[in-house]
């Protein structure tokens, strides 16, 4: 249906869709509004953006603070075919003043609309298209059917733990099952069905006829097809036998369809799941045993908790029980009570902390409820002690549960650590806790390297908190090498985290140490196979650097060559040959041709702690370890004004300064209110 709408469209305008985007693109921009050229693989995420922008207004000599907006290549992707023709809405993102970017792309070309989505999201450029007098579009209009079913599918709530969606007027109903009439083209179907099914709308003879269509044109891989978990459901919400072979066939992907038809036959199919080690079959167990075994979600969840040790399940397993029950209270409050969202975190936050201190939970589940309670503890005394108690008004023992987790904390957290499994962005949440290393986490974290069940990431995240606090040795090269070899060899990106590949930390690290392995170590990155490795070789002079090594990095930091991290170790080479602060190495390359000063910008306060520097490939606004490091390169007496004024900026676009809500974690309102009150001391910087 697109394919035949696009091929009309481009007929009749001579022109794809990407092309009238692009040609109304160029001409905008001026009056203190930049647009960045449309992109390519090399701005795959809004980072890369913002760092292009950057890049293009020192290149202009725009001072900032800049306006400005660009799509990256992610987005162009779901919405431009290869044709050019335009398959879904673009999202148009932006940095600098709201509302002089939605000025400066004012309406968009003809035959387009942009939607302003407001200062907390990004635009949305799409085809005008029109509805009937009963608000439904044409069938033969693709982009006006996609836009109508966009609208239907959005949730009416995305907080709720499964989402929920606004009814169906009569018309809307009639129009949908129409769609389904008919030779039945599953590909056609797909939307249609989903629309209808989150609804609990698919009749009995819809839901067989689009399963047989389902086996026969994706025998063998069911999931595939993109409205499977919808018509899952309806096999399972009219009694279907053929659900429960279709369950056989999905395995553990079934779990979360399952927790939403509660029934004998599925609890005891996600407990086999949950029991063989799957985190995410965990949340539908719990789910379906309060359903029909133990309403109440503590005594389910210490009941679930004692199958997973009697039969040895991993950690993960355990951890996803932990998260299961949490969500499960704090969803049971918000129904209860009609609580939004924003009330939901609070409650959510008060929940850890209760759950800590809970001698109905196995001592395993309150070590988890204690770590998740150690970052928002504070956020609960602080609202507790809101005139009227805040979102707790009515609740008497928030500060008592408070002191209580206070006394337990230490005895509960001494020798733990963070989910090393858990994605980037939340390892690089807690990075800031690490600035300072107890025995304790010392041993937690030479532990982790020594386990051959760590990963790459959690080896990376463990192995550099021990190099850069001087507490990496031999026995951790010896750890790693050589049974761990074949996998460190991998490739792991670390686009958005502190800390590099394992394999250059331990590289560095035996170079350091002058250990026997570092010479076949150094050998293995200069051979030409695997290609993924070159660009990350150089890091590795940071091990015993010397004279030469810093020439071969300053040849490439002043090349146009892409720096992932290479003026960094540069910075910190160069301070170790000449045994001096890596901020004063840095601060004197401020308007040395051949540096860009964004990228200057982000080594300058990644280096404000030498013990521990921030790798992470360019400024992180959401981040606790940015912030404090911003504010000390700004206050730092020994360096040039130019360079602190780099702090105190990076300072004033942070989002605890700017969008409190997306630090991670969450602030205070007292570290806010300490944050506002810095910049205006330094106003006149």
């Amino acid at each position: 249906m697109h394919g035949t709408g696009a091929e009309g469209r481009r007929a009749a305008r001579g022109r794809s869709d990407l092309a009238v985007v692009t040609a109304w693109w160029r001409g905008l921009g001026g009056d203190g509004f930049l647009v960045l050229p449309p992109p390519t693989r090399g701005r795959y995420t809004q980072s890369d953006g913002h760092e292009d922008a950057a890049e293009l207004a020192a290149v202009r000599g725009l001072s900032a603070p800049v306006s400005f907006a660009y799509w990256h290549w992610q987005s162009h992707r779901r919405s431009f075919d290869r044709s050019g023709a335009l398959t879904g809405e673009l999202l148009l993102h932006w940095g600098g003043d709201h509302a002089a970017v939605a000025a400066g792309l004012g309406e968009g070309p003809a035959g387009f609309r942009i939607t302003d989505n407001g200062p907390g999201g990004a635009f949305g450029l799409d085809r005008v298209t029109g509805r009937d007098g009963a608000g439904l579009p044409d069938p033969a209009d693709p982009d006006g059917v996609r836009q109508f079913l966009d609208a239907l599918d959005e949730p009416a709530d995305r907080s709720a733990v499964s989402f929920r969606y606004r009814p169906l007027s009569p018309a809307q109903a009639a129009w949908l099952h129409e769609r389904l009439r008919g030779p039945l083209d599953l590909s056609a179907a797909t939307r249609f069905a989903v629309s209808l099914e989150r609804r609990d709308g698919l009749a009995p003879d819809e839901t067989e006829r689009l399963l047989r269509a389902w086996r026969a044109e994706y025998e063998g891989r069911p999931a595939e097809w993109g409205a499977w978990k919808e018509l899952l459901h309806a096999l399972l919400r009219h009694g279907f036998e053929e659900a429960w072979e279709v369950v056989a066939e999905l395995g553990a992907r079934a779990a979360p369809v399952l927790r939403r038809v509660p029934s004998e036959r599925g609890l005891a199919v996600v407990r086999e799941t949950a029991l063989a080690g799957d985190r995410s079959a965990v949340h539908a167990w719990l789910t379906l045993h309060r359903a029909l075994r133990e309403p109440d979600a503590v005594r389910a969840a210490a009941a679930l908790a004692a199958e997973l040790e009697a039969h040895g399940a991993p950690e993960e397993s355990l951890r996803g029980l932990h998260e299961a029950l949490v969500g499960a209270v704090t969803a049971d409050w918000r129904r209860e009570t009609g609580a939004d969202h924003r009330a939901g975190l609070s409650w959510s936050a008060l929940t850890v902390v209760r759950l800590s201190t809970d001698e109905r939970l196995p001592r395993a589940l309150r070590v988890l409820a204690a770590d998740a309670a150690r970052d928002r503890v504070e956020l609960v005394r602080e609202e507790a002690l809101r005139p009227g108690g805040g979102a707790f008004a009515g609740t008497d023992d928030v500060l008592a549960a408070v002191d209580r987790y206070e006394a337990a904390r230490d005895g509960l957290l001494s020798g733990t650590g963070p989910d090393l499994t858990a994605y980037e962005g939340a390892l690089g949440d807690v990075w800031h806790r690490y600035r300072t290393l107890t025995d304790a986490d010392a041993r937690w974290l030479r532990e982790r390297v020594a386990d051959p069940g760590t990963g790459l990431q959690g080896l990376g995240f463990c192995l550099e908190l021990l190099l850069a606090h001087g507490l990496a040795g031999a026995s951790e090269v010896e750890a790693l090498l050589p049974r761990r070899m074949k996998d460190l060899t991998k490739k792991y990106r670390t686009t958005y985290t502190e800390w590099r590949h394992p394999l250059v930390t331990l590289t560095c690290l035996a170079l350091d140490l002058d250990h026997p392995a570092a010479g076949r170590l150094v050998s293995w990155w200069n051979g030409a196979r695997p290609v993924w490795k070159d660009e990350l070789r150089l890091l590795t002079h940071l091990g015993a650097p010397d004279e030469a090594k810093a020439a071969e990095l300053w040849d490439f930091v002043t090349s146009p060559a892409h720096d992932v991290g290479q003026l960094m170790t540069w910075v910190l080479v160069r301070a170790r040959l000449d045994g001096e602060h890596p901020l004063l190495v840095a601060d004197r390359l401020i308007g040395v041709p051949g540096i860009p000063p964004h990228k200057l910008q982000q080594v300058l306060v990644g280096v404000a702690d030498p013990a521990q520097p921030l790798w992470h490939y360019s400024v992180d606004d959401r981040s606790r370890g940015w912030w404090q490091r911003a504010l000390e390169v700004a206050e730092h007496p020994g360096l040039s004004p130019e360079a602190r004024a780099i702090g105190l900026r990076t300072a004033r676009a942070h989002s605890l300064v700017r969008r409190p809500d997306q630090v991670k974690p969450a602030p205070t309102g007292a570290e806010r209110e300490a944050a506002l009150a810095w910049i205006d001391r330094h106003a006149d910087g």
